[in-house]
């Protein structure tokens, strides 16, 4: 009884973020435009084990804190440095490259015209590689907050610090909701994320409830949601209204790789869960 709840419940939990999947991409459709500049940055967690990592970009409104896109970078565990010297020529298909490519191309979907697409982001060295394809190194511009380096204990921010978490405190605030509300997110876990695509479907999930639910700033006398800033809701939605209406993947415009989110494909020859982790 309680291995046929477990199955209950994982089927819906699978269908919930396949739903969310559908329904942000549903919302895109309905932007004009991209009326503010972009905060990117990607989410550090794993799949499995500590040696399968995982990073969740996020594309967040600088004003608005909607959260555009998410999307996975799956790459080896350890000893990877973002800081080393940069390499423009590096593998296009390179797992952060690859991501952030994706996640810009979507956004230069939602424009009209040839209005540029702002982006406000770290210092990765990843993202000068991966707009300098044809298609997107005209149309998007960089502002680069690199992440300063730490001082002593207790010592006081320098400048470069405070305009790095100025500038990346939207999409930093939905890392510190992703970190604090997810068991297999937190800094100190025994809890992973058993397949990549369960973890894009609760960050999707999350991503909608945000947008849509949430209050834009729980310190904000202003309640609005950040639906509302960009003019697709006119009130705080409630998850009855969310959920109320089946949404198909042949009805809603997705990309090819969302479409493979959406269907489970992304690791097509994923292994059988091992328990040796838990030994």
């Amino acid at each position: 009884m309680i291995g046929r709840a477990k199955t209950s419940v994982t089927r819906l939990v699978a269908r919930l973020g396949r739903h969310a999947i559908l329904f942000h991409a549903r919302s895109l459709e309905s932007l004009a435009d991209l009326p503010e500049p972009i905060v990117h940055d990607h989410f550090e967690t794993f799949v499995g084990r500590q040696d399968h990592a995982l990073g969740v970009g996020a594309a967040v409104g600088a004003q608005s804190w909607f959260v555009y896109d998410v999307d996975p970078a799956p790459h080896r565990g350890s000893g990877r440095r973002p800081d080393r010297a940069p390499d423009l020529a590096r593998d296009p298909r390179a797992p952060y490259v690859a991501s952030i490519r994706r996640t810009f191309e979507r956004l230069v979907s939602c424009l009209p015209g040839p209005a540029p697409v702002v982006g406000i982001v770290d210092g990765r060295l990843d993202y000068l590689a991966a707009v300098r394809t044809p298609a997107l190194r005209s149309i998007v511009q960089l502002r680069i907050f690199p992440n300063p380096k730490r001082g002593p204990k207790r010592a006081p921010r320098s400048a470069e610090a405070i305009a790095r978490d100025r500038a990346m405190f939207p999409v930093d605030q939905l890392h510190q909701l992703l970190r604090h509300t997810c068991a297999d997110h937190k800094r100190e876990r025994l809890a992973f994320g058993r397949r990549l695509e369960s973890i894009l479907g609760r960050a999707h999930l999350m991503a909608v409830w945000k947008n849509f639910i949430k209050a834009r700033s729980d310190r904000a006398p202003d309640r609005s949601t950040p639906a509302m800033r960009l003019g697709l809701a006119q009130t705080p939605w409630r998850w009855e209204r969310l959920l109320s209406r089946r949404l198909f993947p042949g009805r809603v415009r997705v990309s090819e790789p969302v479409l493979k989110l959406h269907r489970k494909r992304w690791t097509p020859q994923l292994p059988e869960l091992g328990l040796r982790h838990a030994a």
